[in-house]
């Protein structure tokens, strides 16, 4: 069939400037048999971008363990499931809105949680929760970060903060923890990472598989706009340079309110039993959806843009096809039925229109009026687009020598005034700030909000169940060490859901990295899947899906390869759900160590390990060395001892020890708590600021009352964990140190607070 003339001729130069090489033109004239036409360029320009097609990271992912006794769908659907118990499953899925969060903050974020919400109700789940990743760039002026740019990266965390409160706050879902970090290296690349989770029961799932030739193809939701065109392959595949800001256009603009009414007419229109399929219209927009659908049902599918509602007077079919306007699905409904669907979404004042049907041969038509404005094969289209095997390159080793590491200090240092600096850092400080902008509470299922446990823990509602969430990663020791770093996130995510009472079951991630074009970054890109993949094995935590962000860099400068993991856990108790706060006077402090019974796993050059450390960076801007070594059947003799505690009702609180070490840990448990303190007494490990501060994984800190210890004390002999008592909780609101016998803290925990606190507040100027 012959397609419509088009007005703008396609080259090879208009194809470079669609980001679509001249091997990738080469094949796409195969597929067609013929030149494109500038929709059909476009078309194609959008699912084979590095967002979309994954093509320089397929080859790598298809290590990564996505299979397991729990799994009910895992990656190649909107989101993963698994299952939780009586009838019912989880759907969650962690991605990024990277790139549009630096052009335009708040609409980058708030489209990126509107996204990642449509994910997991396509899949005919409710949302229940949302969780956030960031990074950015320092916000104190220093040696590495001059006072304009700090004042800029200001500017893009307000912004992503009250995006990511606005679109969860309106949209009546909340917002119950997730992390914040901040290097240099995320300056003008900042990371705005979204997780939603949904309950659905397992009969009820709905999956974007295009059936039944003639069946009608519904378009619903909001009008199509111009904004967001080549959000994917313009945007999103391509490293910044000095005319970013020029790509506003490309941002989209989200509707928060428009979504609410769009889940709830989905949900009603999934329970009519006239929905075949449904997918939500995200990256590329009605390109994907269209396409997408077909691809997995093996059929064809041909739509008129005439019929698709439009808020823009004039758009081409190049425009409508590309645009990536929000809050927008596609479902395929039972021939015959069409009208059940349509009445569901205008009882909502939603737009809904038949705009095409389902057809035999595998073909997207694309008419525009009636006239063919595209024609392309929908398998290869959607699945078949370039992999690439990109050469990979380990870079050239780090110029650094033991002259570069962090020197411990000399007997005589004042490690309290060390310490209070310490809570001062961006990164460990409170999150106050952002979390209260954060509707945390909304639907009345949060159990712990942001702070209040290692993980986030919702109930599901009439069953005693609770469900936890965790993310996690260190975006500096995946560039001391890819693989290590990599290993490290996916522990201590589920660290913290074992810390909540949670057994982890399986995980998410979001793997943001610099430009695929470099064999280091690829290199670095390679390891984080193996590193992924051995601890993802190790702690029987399958990969349900996720997201790939490559081409985080600006002006040729990358971000740390940041992969970020999102851990879900099931509590079989709701009522067990542990916290990090210290409870009772008088109970005692154990500190649990996994690695214990293993000596070796962690005898290294402590001042090499503690380099990579938060006080290494904060206290003497060193940041050197390399990860802390990783016991990964350590990792899980603790997260199996602390799941077994919490089952027992054993322990009062209990908190994992990761940034700042065994100090922060206890220092956060008193902030968390009502006037109480604690007093500590360290024994000799290399020295007091490795001790106090070393960051060493597989371990956490219990509070526990003095009739359990025994109790406790069995328990981990059990899992062959190493226990032993470090201290008590007083009443007397401070926190006192002795390490080898010898003071080395003694401060209020008001003072400490204060520090901890008010850290980000003064650091963004705020009064």
């Amino acid at each position: 069939m012959a397609t419509a003339q088009t007005e703008i001729r396609v080259t090879p130069q208009i194809a470079a400037e669609h980001g679509v090489t001249a091997e990738e033109y080469a094949r796409i004239q195969k597929i067609l048999g013929r030149d494109p036409n500038i929709t059909e360029l476009g078309i194609f320009s959008v699912m084979w971008s590095e967002h979309c097609s994954y093509k320089s990271s397929k080859v790598h992912l298809k290590r990564l363990p996505t299979r397991g006794k729990l799994v009910v769908q895992g990656p190649g659907e909107n989101a993963g499931v698994v299952d939780i118990g009586d009838g019912l499953v989880a759907a969650f899925k962690i991605e990024s809105h990277n790139h549009p969060s630096y052009v335009e903050p708040f609409q980058g974020a708030t489209t990126g949680v509107g996204g990642i919400l449509r994910d997991i109700f396509t899949m005919g789940a409710r949302p229940v929760a949302v969780l956030d990743s960031l990074r950015f760039g320092e916000i104190d002026a220093s040696s590495t970060t001059s006072e304009e740019e700090a004042a800029r990266n200001r500017r893009i965390l307000d912004g992503v903060v009250r995006g990511v409160g606005s679109y969860g706050n309106c949209f009546g879902v909340p917002t119950v923890g997730g992390e914040v970090a901040f290097e240099p290296c995320y300056s003008q690349n900042p990371l705005v990472n979204a997780l939603a989770l949904g309950i659905a029961r397992k009969e009820d799932l709905f999956f974007a598989k295009a059936k039944g030739p003639g069946n009608p193809v519904i378009y619903v939701g909001a009008k199509t706009g111009r904004d967001g065109i080549h959000g994917a392959s313009l945007l999103a595949s391509a490293e910044f340079t000095e005319e970013s800001q020029q790509k506003r256009p490309n941002v989209q603009v989200g509707d928060p309110f428009m979504e609410k009414l769009l889940l709830e007419a989905c949900l009603e229109a999934m329970k009519t039993g006239a929905v075949v399929a449904i997918q939500d219209m995200g990256a590329a927009g009605l390109t994907c959806s269209t396409c997408e659908m077909a691809s997995r049902g093996g059929t064809g599918i041909e739509i008129d843009l005439a019929k698709v509602p439009q808020r823009e007077t004039g758009m081409s079919p190049y425009e409508i096809m590309l645009s990536e306007s929000q809050e927008r699905m596609l479902l395929v409904a039972e021939k015959g039925r069409d009208a059940e669907v349509l009445a569901v979404f205008k009882k909502w004042g939603l737009d809904a229109t038949v705009v095409g049907e389902v057809t035999e041969g595998g073909l997207l038509v694309v008419r525009d009026h009636g006239k063919v404005a595209a024609e392309i094969p929908a398998h290869p289209l959607a699945e078949e687009g370039p992999v690439y095997n990109r050469r990979i390159a380990e870079p050239a080793a780090r110029k650094e020598s033991e002259k570069d590491w962090f020197r411990f200090s000399a007997e005589g240092t004042d490690l309290a005034a060390n310490f209070v600096k310490l809570l001062g850092s961006p990164t460990i400080a409170s999150k106050r700030w952002i979390t209260e902008q954060y509707d945390s509470m909304v639907r009345t299922n949060t159990l712990a909000g942001p702070g209040a446990s290692d993980a986030a823990v919702v109930r599901i509602k009439e069953t005693k169940r609770a469900l936890a969430l965790s993310t996690d990663g260190n975006g500096r020791w995946c560039y001391l060490d890819p693989k290590v770093g990599a290993m490290h996130a996916v522990a201590e995510a589920a660290r913290n859901a074992a810390a909540s009472g949670a057994r982890p079951i399986a995980a998410t991630n979001c793997l943001n990295f610099g430009s695929p074009e470099k064999p280091e970054v690829m290199w670095q890109f390679s390891q984080t899947i193996d590193g992924l993949k051995e601890a993802c094995e190790a702690l029987e935590t399958p990969i349900t899906g996720g997201n790939v962000s490559f081409y985080n860099e600006t002006l040729g400068k990358s971000i740390y390869p940041t992969p970020v993991v999102g851990m879900l856990g099931v509590l079989e108790d709701a009522n067990k759900v542990l916290k990090i706060a210290l409870r009772n006077e008088g109970d005692v402090l154990v500190l649990l160590d996994g690695s214990a019974e293993d000596q070796a796993a962690h005898l290294r050059d402590p001042a090499r390990e503690f380099s990579s450390s938060e006080y290494a960076k904060r206290i003497a801007a060193v940041v050197a060395g390399e990860p802390p070594a990783i016991d990964l059947a350590a990792e899980k003799r603790l997260i199996d001892c602390l799941v077994a505690l919490a089952e027992a009702r054993n322990v009062e609180s209990a908190h994992d020890l990761s940034d700042g070490g065994l100090a922060v840990a206890v220092a956060e448990s008193c902030f968390a708590a009502d006037g109480f303190g604690a007093s500590l007494k360290i024994e000799r490990e290399a020295t007091a600021e490795y001790a106090l501060f070393g960051e060493r994984g597989a371990r956490a800190i219990v509070s526990v009352a003095r009739g359990k210890v025994g109790a406790v004390l069995a328990t981990a002999r059990e899992y062959k964990v190493g226990a032993r008592e470090i201290g008590k909780v007083t009443r007397e609101n401070v926190l006192r140190i002795e390490y080898a016998g010898q003071p080395v803290v003694l401060a209020a925990v008001a003072r400490l607070k204060d520090a901890w606190e008010r850290s980000l507040e003064r650091n963004l100027k705020i009064q």
